[in-house]
């Protein structure tokens, strides 16, 4: 009983600490937002129900992870607005740090991403509805 409990407490500290690690590289272009909120998510559904409801309900980040967990998808909007930001980002830190080895792995994440992005499914506006329904329902 009492490691079922420890588990819980470490998994809740893992997914706090990929929340975090998630919401900063939301501001820093090297750092990956996505697998850290779906660690987050992952650590948060093992260990606390009100953690994990509380994600995947979030308003700015809910709906992105429960599209990926569940479907492998994100929206166009979130496509080209996540392409924009990579790249803005990137390539102004290219410009201020102007070192052409740090340049080129800038350039290598930023066209790794942009791949993964790319290929990922597009969700459509009513898709998004559908699979809200059906979300509630299930709840």
């Amino acid at each position: 009983m009492k490691i079922l409990f420890i588990k819980q407490y470490l998994l809740i500290l893992l997914g706090s600490l990929a929340m975090l690690i998630g919401i900063i590289g939301v501001f820093l272009p090297v750092l990956p937002t996505t697998p850290f909120l779906l660690l987050a998510a992952f650590c948060y559904m093992r260990s606390s129900k009100r953690l994990y409801e509380w994600l995947i309900n979030h308003k700015i980040f809910g709906a992105y992870i429960y599209n990926y967990m569940t479907h492998k998808a994100v929206t166009k909007s979130t496509k080209i607005s996540s392409l924009t930001f990579l790249w803005l980002s990137l390539i102004i830190s290219m410009l201020i740090i102007s070192n052409i080895y740090i340049s080129l792995i800038l350039l290598a994440i930023g066209v790794g991403v942009s791949i993964h992005l790319v290929t990922l499914k597009t969700l459509k506006l009513e898709d998004i509805h559908k699979y809200r329904h059906t979300k509630e329902e299930i709840h």
